[in-house]
């Protein structure tokens, strides 16, 4: 089986063997950061997930999450907890997120991956969850607990399969350490903008461009933004020096308030937010 080269360094290389790679520079293409949509599987149900995803996908966003429901998420902040306690509620099981990916991959363009705790692929197993995620059409997996040096099955596994490998930085990262964690990412490096949970707020934070540039300063080629965005001023300001945006609260909110039209129009007004913006003033 063909594997594909870990070196991000040449954007056309890196996009050739990676599904989130493509779409980020297929953003980068078009001028704009590359907006990204995170919601959790089997909320509240798991075909209104796969109606949710592809309402994202056909109203601007180039990546679509797909968080596995856990009883002890130790990242989600109350609006994203409350949602994935719900999901368990109503008898989500782990085999499910692979109905979900498909059907998100069947109906749209968009790469999808599965953001999970490491837990529940180590008790699938990692190559049959690998496998059966590849089948589905995933692009791969980001994974808040994993470290890149207790990943070793992983990233063997996912390398074989073409899977995109998401590690997360954060303002508390080391030098050495995002350095290992720039080098084993594949697809792109999740950058956390702020210490601590998940949920919209009101400003990003300076702390943000600085892990940023970091990981670019490490040799990533992609370095996406998550945690806190939540109106399409966000996007546009996070856009303006990082690859890509990740909103998962705000989205999330609107799945529960009023369905997948909120999340269509929430999606809509978030993408009007991605173009670069030049140092003249001018997208």
């Amino acid at each position: 089986m063909t594997t594909h080269s870990t070196d991000r360094q040449s954007p056309g290389a890196g996009a050739a063997g990676s599904k989130a790679a493509a779409a980020i520079e297929k953003a980068r293409a078009e001028g704009r950061a590359a907006l990204i949509g995170y919601l959790p599987a089997g909320f509240p149900d798991v075909q209104t997930t796969i109606d949710a995803g592809i309402a994202m996908a056909e109203n601007g966003v180039d990546l679509i999450e797909i968080g596995i429901p856990y009883s002890d998420p130790v990242m989600d902040g109350h609006v994203i907890q409350e949602a994935t306690v719900e999901a368990l509620a109503n008898g989500f099981t782990v085999p499910r997120i692979f109905d979900v990916v498909e059907g998100i991959t069947r109906a749209t363009d968009a790469a999808v991956l599965v953001m999970t705790y490491w837990n529940p692929v180590m008790r699938m197993g990692v190559r049959t969850f690998s496998e059966r995620l590849a089948a589905a059409g995933g692009a791969g997996l980001i994974t808040p607990d994993l470290i890149p040096d207790e990943a070793a099955e992983w990233l063997e596994v996912s390398e074989e399969l073409g899977l995109d490998r998401v590690f997360l930085v954060a303002p508390s990262t080391s030098p050495q350490r995002m350095q290992a964690t720039v080098d084993a990412s594949r697809g792109f490096v999740y950058a956390v903008s702020v210490m601590g949970v998940t949920g919209a707020r009101t400003s990003v934070g300076a702390a943000a461009q600085a892990v940023v540039d970091a990981a670019h300063r490490a040799g990533a080629e992609r370095v996406c933004v998550g945690l806190g965005v939540s109106s399409s001023a966000q996007v546009r300001e996070i856009g303006a020096y990082a690859d890509g945006v990740i909103v998962g609260t705000a989205l999330v909110a609107a799945l529960r308030d009023g369905g997948v039209e909120a999340v269509a129009e929430l999606t809509r007004e978030l993408s009007t937010g991605t173009a670069k913006v030049s140092a003249g003033g001018a997208a």
